[in-house]
């Protein structure tokens, strides 16, 4: 399976497609100025977003990238954050998972880890 194929990404401020599937959001915090509704999110998995902690760090530190993927999988190796991935891995059996985020710089923010994570096995 294809993380980009199995797991797209799509930003909250996009309208939802039909192909979509079952939409994530993985974001910490809910995406500002943006309704229930108009998200369109079957589930919110905070569980595989990096931690608060986490978070405030990179935003620090945005020149070590490698160092947040690293933190950051450290995180996603609790029990969990496993059950999870664990979780969205059954969903992706069954059809497309969009991961959903509000994140604007999506190729250097916690996706491309994620997506990582999900493909590899749990």
């Amino acid at each position: 399976m294809e993380a980009a194929e199995t797991f797209p990404v799509r930003r909250v401020y996009d309208p939802p497609d039909e192909e979509d599937g079952v939409r994530v959001l993985v974001d910490r915090l809910w995406p500002r100025g943006v309704s229930k509704e108009r998200a369109a999110v079957d589930e919110w998995l905070k569980e595989v977003t990096p931690s608060n902690e986490l978070r405030n760090w990179f935003h620090q530190h945005r020149d070590q990238y490698e160092e947040f993927g690293r933190r950051y999988r450290a995180e996603l190796a609790g029990p969990e954050q496993q059950d999870a991935l664990h979780h969205l891995r059954e969903l992706a059996d069954a059809g497309t998972v969009t991961l959903v985020t509000a994140v604007k710089d999506v190729e250097h923010g916690h996706l491309p880890t994620l997506r990582a994570e999900l493909m590899q096995e749990g």
